[in-house]
């Protein structure tokens, strides 16, 4: 750093640090230490990009607070997005055993259920569930409107709901 960009920098800092360290405590909610190197770090912009800080482009203080503004942001967006780490001395449990015989249950009392449905109710769910099929793609092989496929999935489910509901399915 030359003596010229230490003197522009102390020059810099004399004439804003109290106000922005005033603007970036209002952007960090009190948060001294983080305020602190919110204005560091601003300050840090500023000396790397000399040319923003041309009275012709503008208020030096507007650029210095709206810099603040955008680096607490994010800041607050790489915090928000960061998944928190949980520390235990115990290890997960174990995913619970899968039950062959309840899922055979399951399976007999939904097809049981599918067949109490009309052919047209069936069909639907069959190719957009069980066939993974797209709302087009499914209309395409019934040869129906796509908003034909979607209203006939919307009642389908319904009476489905109804039909488990009567066979004695909860939940």
């Amino acid at each position: 750093m030359s003596d010229h960009d230490a003197h522009l920098l102390r020059a810099l800092h004399d004439e804003h640090a109290e106000a922005l360290f005033a603007h970036a405590l209002r952007l960090v909610n009190g948060d001294r230490q983080r305020a602190e190197d919110l204005v560091q770090e601003t300050l840090l912009r500023a000396w790397r990009h000399p040319a923003s800080l041309d009275p012709r482009r503008g208020s030096v203080r507007a650029w210095l607070f709206t810099t603040a503004r955008n680096l607490a942001i994010d800041a607050w967006r790489r915090r928000s997005s960061r998944v928190g780490e949980v520390y235990t001395d115990e290890l997960p449990e174990p995913p619970p055993a899968v039950d062959e015989t309840e899922r055979a249950v399951e399976a007999w009392t939904v097809a049981e259920a599918l067949n109490r449905l009309s052919p047209t109710h069936r069909e639907v769910l069959v190719e957009c569930f069980y066939q993974g099929r797209s709302v087009t793609e499914a209309a395409t092989r019934l040869g129906v409107p796509p908003g034909t496929v979607k209203s006939r999935t919307h009642y389908a489910l319904r009476s489905l709901r109804l039909v488990l509901a009567e066979m004695g399915v909860t939940g």
